[in-house]
């Protein structure tokens, strides 16, 4: 029996569409077996999906995807199959939960500069109380007009150089990981070819990670081509490391990163849920 998994998802406690329950609901109709909520520096949402999913017989992964500063970008760390309740990572994630919360007043600010008005109070509306994010704001642009599409209002306005772009202080990589593997989790790279670095940098971010106790790579992405998902699946062979992958699922209003659609991971690669056995044991049924 083969399971299928998608192991990056968002929902309403982030920047996604859909609500934790509706989301575990929508996995389950695509077929998904094994789903991790892994929304941005927070865990708030996971009570609700383990509610939803115990009656939708799904499996459900702990998870969250960490904002980290490295050699001056920001990439993120996924974290999976950890205690939500683990007092050190609420901690971490509490103080980046205040430095979004700055962020987005800061955001706000800046764009009023520029002449657009009522931004940080469209953004928070778009976030229905939760946490406030670059996609709240993007959101609101694109309602009021200011651009035709999500993927081009961020390079307009969001970005490095454009009106609203705020440079984010967020966790360090060793940090990150720490928190994750201190709560009984494992940490992932995700979506790595998104990054947009050379081969070079990106081998000593992987690097790095590995030696901090890091256990993956988002092998298979929403945002990766398949030849980018060979390239990744070369870098885990290459520094021992697992292969995870998942949708970076947002709502229904992005198809392009569809639950339960996702490419299988080469054949190459050693999965990370290779070692959980509840999973292996369902899989071999």
């Amino acid at each position: 029996m083969n399971l299928c998994y998608d192991l990056h998802t968002h929902s309403t406690a982030s920047d996604g569409t859909l609500s934790p329950g509706a989301l575990v609901t929508r996995a389950a109709a695509a077929g998904v077996d094994v789903l991790a909520l892994t929304d941005h520096d927070t865990t708030e949402g996971l009570a609700e999906a383990a509610v939803t999913a115990a009656g939708a017989g799904l499996h459900l992964v702990a998870g969250v995807e960490i904002s980290v500063t490295w050699g001056g970008q920001v990439v993120h760390i996924v974290g999976l199959g950890f205690e939500p309740e683990d007092a050190n990572l609420q901690r971490g994630l509490a103080g980046l939960r205040r430095f979004r919360a700055w962020r987005a007043e800061e955001i706000g600010r800046r764009l009023e500069k520029h002449g657009i008005s009522g931004a940080y109070e469209g953004a928070r509306g778009y976030s229905n109380g939760h946490l406030i994010s670059r996609t709240h704001f993007a959101r609101f642009l694109v309602e009021r007009g200011y651009s035709p599409d999500m993927r081009k209002v961020f390079k307009q306005y969001l970005t490095r150089g454009q009106p609203g772009h705020v440079a984010g202080e967020w966790a360090d990589l060793g940090q990150a990981v720490a928190w994750i593997r201190d709560a009984g989790g494992e940490a992932v790279i995700a979506h790595p070819a998104r990054y947009g670095m050379t081969r070079t940098r990106l081998r000593r971010l992987i690097g790095e990670f590995r030696e901090a106790g890091g256990k993956a790579l988002e092998v298979v992405s929403g945002s990766h081509s398949k030849d980018e998902a060979f390239t990744m699946a070369k870098h885990t062979r290459d520094f021992s490391l697992r292969a995870s992958l998942g949708s970076d699922y947002h709502g229904p209003e992005t198809p392009w990163a569809e639950l339960g659609r996702l490419s299988p991971l080469p054949a190459n690669t050693v999965p990370i849920w290779h070692a959980w056995p509840a999973f292996a044991a369902a899989a071999s049924a």
